[in-house]
């Protein structure tokens, strides 16, 4: 599966494990609670860590343990939601994370700008094209 990263179409280097999923080789991302209930054990883990946060979920909750991760996935449950803009703003700017931030799940193209806006800079969109185009077609800022 393809991905956009930094305006770049690239391939996904990531496998998100379910809750219940064993873990595998390679860079793997879990969510929130898994991380919260096998920290110990991930840590092991030879490759690269990423968490998805939902939401619902309070950014605030990784801590100290944002440091540990090459990428946090926000999962849009609702494009009309928009509680992922401020956790990626958080993210970047309270929690000083300087990794990936990927925005996953149910959210428009026209939205991929406005997450870029706020450190966003994967995306992993049902329309990948769309999305790519709607990124290139802004080229300033109004505010």
């Amino acid at each position: 599966m393809q991905i956009i990263k930094n305006n770049q179409l690239i391939k996904n280097h990531w496998t998100f494990l379910e809750d219940e999923s064993p873990v595998v080789d390679g860079n793997i991302c879990v969510s929130l609670a898994r991380w919260k209930s096998e920290k110990i054990q991930l840590l092991k883990h030879p490759g690269n860590l990423g968490v998805r946060i939902l939401t619902t979920d309070d950014v605030a909750n990784l801590g100290d343990d944002v440091g540990l991760f090459a990428l946090v996935e926000l999962n849009v449950l609702d494009f009309t939601d928009g509680r992922s803009f401020s956790q990626a703003y958080l993210l970047r700017n309270r929690y000083g994370f300087q990794g990936e931030i990927r925005a996953v799940g149910k959210y428009l193209a026209d939205q991929a700008f406005y997450f870029s806006r706020v450190g966003v800079n994967g995306f992993a969109p049902e329309n990948l094209q769309q999305t790519q185009m709607t990124l290139n077609d802004f080229t300033g800022f109004y505010q």
